[in-house]
């Protein structure tokens, strides 16, 4: 196995915050690089001479300390003395971990706790009602788009990179291809070999099968669990119908939500509503699902390192397509959906900001000459947005369309540039 380090945006966000007073939550799905993170972290603390203990609930012998928070005390007092900083990982593991912890921060302790746990652990333990307000969160997905590239290149043309997609042109598809088959899990992308790429995915997607949804969560249909997202895998960028789901699956209603829902938490899958201002002649409930890593879509459906329909590929790059929009507007204040009328018009992605929206049309193709999506006429004429884009593979161009802006990027335009509207 690969033991390269692989440079992680958030590292940089958790340096800037570590004296700040809350607890340092780090969440998201298993096996995204949360513990490497905090480890990262530690070791450069202690280096720079801080006091530091790292605790884990994975392990027997650190369990032991967590059963008051009195006893906790006393070894985190041992190991570091009067003030320093206390790594906790796989908070999930403790009952009532949200109250714990908020008993903690409410002593005034003179330590900077740092703490990780997987989406599942918000749910069962209520740290975010508990934790209102005593809790930064640092969400650490798989690696994206703009960080498998960079630890693909060895880290050569970081500050270039728009320089590298317009000379190499054949090695960026590549790239892409590679993201887009097996996602960016730290320990496939890690792994040089097919083989051994989906040993590992085998091993995250029954972690969290067998973990967070049995264990954690207490499901107990865990079969009608993992074909609901097999099947939600097969649908994304679809129109879900969760009635339709519930008939084919064989399950209740609620309990087809139920399990989305979780899906959602868990940080497997995002679930984005329709764009509407008419409720006669605009989709206005039914929502749609994008994947947070194509490798695990590609795994649920059995296709993990097998693209190869187009409509396969499309799909991929169109989800691909959200999670870079997802990054962009992080702490923005601005939400994305898709846009769908009942005459069936619809576009793929709407980023809103409240004031102005911008529609967005994926396009897997190497398109050579402008075309307009015939939605965005529609789209035009009912909002006036001052500007629209394709993403495709290779155009780079802008027209203009009754009076608005019609932008042709490629994905790595749209990885690079900021999004052409004011949040």
């Amino acid at each position: 196995m690969n033991t390269t380090v692989i440079h992680r945006h958030a590292l940089e966000d958790l340096r800037r915050d570590i004296h700040r007073p809350e607890v340092a939550f780090l969440i998201g799905p298993r096996q995204a690089g949360k513990t490497t993170l905090m480890q990262i972290i530690q070791k450069e603390l202690k280096d720079a001479g801080e006091n530091t203990v790292f605790l884990s609930l994975d392990y027997d012998q650190d369990r032991v300390f967590f059963d008051s928070q009195q006893h906790l005390l006393k070894k985190i007092e041992l190991e570091t003395g009067k003030s320093g900083f206390v790594f906790i990982d796989e908070i999930g593991r403790l009952d009532n971990a949200g109250i714990f912890l908020k008993g903690l921060q409410d002593m005034g302790l003179p330590y900077k706790f740092i703490v990780s746990g997987s989406g599942s652990v918000d749910l069962r333990a209520g740290i975010r009602e508990s934790m209102l307000g005593r809790k930064r969160i640092y969400e650490i997905s798989p690696l994206n788009l703009l960080e498998f590239v960079n630890f693909k290149t060895d880290y050569q043309y970081s500050e270039r990179l728009s320089d590298f997609f317009a000379l190499e042109h054949a090695r960026s598809e590549d790239i892409l291809l590679d993201y887009m088959n097996f996602g960016g899990y730290p320990r496939v992308v890690l792994e040089s070999l097919a083989r051994e790429k989906n040993r590992e995915m085998d091993e995250i997607y029954q972690g969290y099968i067998i973990r967070d949804i049995a264990y954690l969560l207490k499901v107990e249909k865990i079969e009608s669990y993992s074909r609901l997202i097999r099947t939600l895998a097969d649908q994304a960028g679809q129109i879900i119908n969760y009635s339709e789901l519930s008939s084919t699956l064989g399950i209740s209603l609620p309990t087809v939500k139920n399990y989305c829902w979780y899906a959602e938490e868990t940080y497997i899958l995002q679930r984005i509503s329709p764009f509407y201002r008419n409720l006669r002649s605009e989709i206005t409930k039914a929502p749609t699902v994008y994947f947070h890593d194509p490798g695990l879509r590609n795994f649920a459906l059995g296709i993990f390192g097998n693209l190869h329909r187009p409509d396969d590929l499309g799909f991929v790059f169109q989800n691909l397509v959200y999670l870079i929009l997802r990054e962009k507007i992080r702490f923005t204040g601005a939400s994305i959906h898709f846009w769908r009328t009942t005459a069936k018009t619809e576009i793929d992605f709407i980023v809103d900001t409240g004031r102005e929206v911008i529609p967005i049309e994926v396009k897997f193709q190497n398109m050579d000459k402008p075309s307009v999506p015939r939605a965005f006429d529609s789209f035009i004429s009912r909002y006036s947005p001052s500007c629209c884009l394709v993403v495709n593979k290779k155009l780079q161009t802008t027209i203009r369309r009754h009076g608005t802006e019609v932008r042709f990027v490629t994905i790595w335009d749209l990885l690079l540039e900021d999004l052409p509207i004011n949040t």
